[in-house]
């Protein structure tokens, strides 16, 4: 009977957890890369090529037995000779991991290479190089390497440019990540959100990004292309612990307003502590993305001390206009119901049949007297202006 007991109270609780988070999708937070070595598929599917940073790939030239060009991925590209290294070009940012088209599945551009005989080039760029990036094995089939090695080279413009195509094994696309989009505090600032990634310090619970007890409201500015602001959803929001703290959304980032980099929705959160707790609370929040994996981040707050809350200041004028409309209403019924009282019985007319007439007569009779005393007349005093 006891264990029946226990395992419903169990039962019990976890339905009631079930209840408490089915509002809430359960998805991973895409967080920006660890490193710059990471670009986007044709669906704008994240492909993160971390793991390959620094890998060689050589190639021996034909006709040069002690020449070869070697590829560091994402790192840069050298020709190496008896006469020493020429530079074709640094790998600077992720703009430059491009999605290719046709064969070429992704393309890797280079810039900044050495200037010797290539002073002239495009913004004195110097050497650059362009590597075209195919996933599987060179058409050629000279690949024998399980990681991957480059099938052919071809120089342009007087070796002021090298292409090379390089065949490796490519990792598995991950989520679907909405770019353009931003969250920021500011209109123009991207601090918690950029081009659809979660920043660091907001992917999860850091103290030192924590919101401190007094601030009671929190303004976040929603940015996305104009072209796919329909997309974005009602956001959504999950704390834990469950209790303790009282959170609501508000704004037109919450009122299914469409954000665009011209005119960003505003989403309002505002947060009172109702438990102290030596730990912040944590507030997940949640902007669905039709067809995209949606945007996710974390605010943390303090809770040294317990919060009231605010009493709406419009509902204190509310009332006095009501109290205000009924003491009109019932002071225009006495005035009407004592003036046809006074006329009709008293047969008063005039002013003086005016409820509190002759209160306000008393008064205004109080007021204009005189006041202190007056000089007695003495007869035996004779003044000129006594005989005037």
């Amino acid at each position: 009977m006891a264990f029946c007991t226990m395992y419903t109270i169990h039962l019990s609780v976890i339905v009631l957890l079930a209840v408490t988070y089915m509002h809430v999708p359960v998805t991973a937070i895409i967080v920006v890369p660890t490193s710059n070595c990471y670009t986007f598929d044709n669906e704008s599917r994240l492909v993160d090529f971390t793991h390959l940073i620094g890998n060689v790939f050589e190639y021996k030239e034909q006709g040069s037995p002690r020449s070869d060009l070697v590829v560091e991925f994402c790192k840069d590209v050298q020709k190496r000779s008896q006469e020493g290294y020429l530079e074709f070009g640094r790998f600077v940012s992720p703009h430059s991991f491009l999605t290719g088209s046709g064969p070429i599945d992704y393309i890797q551009k280079m810039h900044n290479g050495d200037l010797v005989h290539c002073e002239t080039t495009f913004h004195k760029m110097g050497r650059t190089a362009q590597v075209n990036i195919i996933c599987g094995h060179c058409s050629n089939k000279v690949c024998k390497d399980e990681q991957g090695c480059i099938c052919n080279i071809s120089y342009h413009e007087r070796m002021c440019r090298v292409i090379v195509e390089l065949a490796i094994r490519c990792v598995k696309s991950g989520p679907r990540v909405f770019k353009g989009f931003t969250v920021g505090f500011h209109p123009r600032s991207s601090e918690i959100v950029y081009n659809g990634f979660t920043q660091p310090g907001f992917e999860q619970p850091h103290h030192g990004f924590s919101f401190q007890t007094e601030q009671i409201h929190v303004s976040l500015y929603l940015s996305a292309k104009s072209s796919l602001s329909g997309l974005v959803g009602k956001p959504t929001f999950k704390v834990n612990p469950v209790k303790g703290l009282g959170v609501t959304l508000a704004g037109s980032g919450f009122n299914d307003a469409m954000p665009s980099t011209l005119s960003p929705t505003v989403l309002n959160v505002d947060w009172r502590c109702e438990i102290v707790r030596t730990s912040p609370y944590e507030v997940h929040i949640f902007i669905p993305v039709e067809g995209y994996d949606p945007i996710e981040f974390t605010l943390t707050k303090k809770c040294g001390y317990r919060q009231e809350k605010e009493s709406d200041p419009m509902k204190g004028w509310a009332k006095f206009g009501i109290v205000s409309c009924v003491f009109i209403v019932l002071s225009c019924i006495l005035c009407c119901g004592g003036f046809i009282y006074k006329t009709r019985t008293l047969h008063l007319y005039g002013l003086d049949a005016l409820p509190g007439i002759a209160v306000l007569s008393a008064l205004l009779d109080a007021v204009g007297r005189p006041r202190g005393y007056l000089p007695a007349v003495n007869p035996n005093e004779n003044h000129a202006s006594h005989a005037s």
